[in-house]
């Protein structure tokens, strides 16, 4: 079932230690659009049947990457599309959007999505290792 809008924005918010919803709001749209262009096939549609309405329409958008990007290369372009954002603010919108998307999506679904990115994507969902 699909994690409702507020719910998950509040928990972005709250990892995120964000000010407003509109911050987190902003956090999310960016990183899930990055993250749905590395994702393909079962998984993405999984993960975005686990997302409120409007966030999974984001993570679904048709964009694809030309390649995969590394866990540093993913927080770099984070921080290109958030105007105003260095590296570290972009690390810390990343690791607070992407666990709140794992919670939503569960461990086992966690662990696909996982298989699908280059090494080092768990420290960013907030699950080192265990998966």
């Amino acid at each position: 079932m699909a994690m409702r809008w507020a719910a998950f924005l509040d928990r972005v918010k709250e990892r995120g230690e964000y000010e407003s919803t509109e911050e987190a709001e902003r956090a999310a749209r960016t990183v899930l659009a990055l993250l749905g262009a590395h994702l393909l096939g079962e998984a993405r549609a999984e993960l975005a049947a686990r997302l409120p309405e409007e966030l999974a329409l984001v993570l679904l958008n048709p964009l694809r990457a030309y390649e995969p990007l590394s866990p540093e290369r993913f927080v770099r372009a984070t921080a290109a599309w958030i105007e105003g954002a260095t590296e570290q603010t972009a690390a810390w919108d990343v690791g607070a959007v992407l666990s709140a998307a794992a919670d939503a999506a569960g461990e086992e679904l966690t662990r696909r999505i996982l298989f699908q990115l280059p090494a080092g994507y768990d420290l960013l969902f907030g699950h080192p290792e265990r998966l």
